[in-house]
Order: C-alpha cells, then structure tokens, then sequence
C-alpha cells in the first residue's frame, strides 16, 4: 500500500488524494482507511517509507572504503542523485509538519546518519589519542550544511545536479581537510581511509604508540 502511494506521488505530485492511492491498488477508498488512524496518520506512514527507502541507498555509501574523497563524493553523489531522481517525494518530506510525528522521522533520519559519521570521526580520533567527543558536531555540522544546501537548490534549482555535488563535495573535503589540520590529524582528501586508520595505531598519541613508546623506554 505504501509502495502505491509513494508511485502515486511520483506521478502526480505532492498534492495527492486516498482515492488516488486506492485506484491505483484497485480496491475502495475505504481499504485504504482500514489501515491508518486517518490521513495524518497515512502521511506519517508514507514519510517513514520514503526515509527508509532514502536510508537504503545512503547509508550503505558511509563506510569507510577507498580515500577520503571518495567516500565523500560518493556519499553526497548518492543524495543529490536521489533528491533529483525523486522531486515529488523530497517535496513530500519537506512538508511535513514540524510539530508533528513527521518532523519526528526526519529528525530521526538526521541521527542515524549523523551518528554513523559520528561513529567514523569518532573512531579515527580516538586512534590519534584525541577526544573523540569532537567527532560529533563535525559530523552533524557536515549533515546539517548539506542538507541546507540541497534543499536550497530543489527551491531555486537554478544549477545541474552535477554542479550542485561538485559543490557539496569539495565544500566537504575543505572542512574535513580544515578540521584535520586544526587538529594535526594527517589527513587529505586523496588519503586512503584505511592507510589512515593503520598509521593512527601507530601515532605517539594514540594508545597503542604511547604502550610502544613506554615498551621502547
């Protein structure tokens, strides 16, 4: 059923009706009905299942494979990619209500990506022996900026999709690049991500170099 109302809003817009969703299933308005608490309650369901769809091509991008600037472009070229492929159904997110159990979802997605980049930063900082509570307002601050960036663009679409990540994704390396830097973590946007994680073993200020240090003493 939601999968209907989701082809139903591809179709036709943000702007559609239950009798719509129920011609396209080929059963009586009322069927629909049956199954929801009302149309808030069939919006909230048909926000849930664009955010999980979203999820399920996303988040599988935030792993850390190949180098940095990889793993970033891939990451922002999966999102803008899915915001153009599905207008009508971004459009539908962004119109839920902010006081609502919509608003809820939408925040609820944020978290889960924000947490895995969190989860990545956090990860990498620990193993240079640097707090990792830092790691969380990066990755949330990268979340927010992209998003505010995206959403500007389907308001005033004015640039190609193209140009669009090639500004999210060099405006993200900066950051990570700027950050790495403040913090004297060797990173660049060409660093393989998994060489990084091994020479952070390594570092005099991670655990593992301070217990080689000592041995060396």
């Amino acid at each position: 059923m939601l999968d209907a109302a989701l082809a139903v809003i591809e179709e036709n817009g943000t702007e559609i009706s239950v009798q719509q969703i129920a011609d396209r299933l080929h059963v009586p308005r009322p069927v629909v009905y049956r199954h929801f608490d009302g149309r808030a309650d069939l919006d909230d369901a048909i926000r849930r299942h664009i955010v999980e769809s979203l999820m399920a091509e996303l988040l599988p991008r935030l792993h850390p494979d190949g180098t940095v600037r990889e793993l970033v472009r891939g990451a922002v070229g999966t999102y803008v990619g899915w915001v153009e492929r599905h207008p009508h159904l971004h459009r539908f997110l962004a119109a839920a209500d902010p006081h609502g159990d919509s608003a809820t979802v939408l925040a609820g997605a944020r978290d889960r990506i924000g947490g895995q980049l969190a989860d990545l930063f956090a990860d990498t900082l620990q193993r240079f022996g640097i707090d990792r509570n830092r790691a969380r307002p990066m990755a949330f601050g990268t979340v927010g900026f992209v998003d505010g960036v995206v959403n500007s663009w389907r308001a005033a679409p004015t640039l190609t999709s193209e140009q669009v990540e090639g500004i999210l994704t060099e405006s993200v390396l900066a950051l990570l690049e700027g950050n790495a830097r403040s913090l004297d973590v060797p990173l660049t946007r060409d660093t393989v991500v998994s060489e990084l994680m091994a020479r952070a073993q390594l570092s005099p200020r991670s655990p593992a170099g301070v217990a080689t240090v000592v041995a060396d003493l």
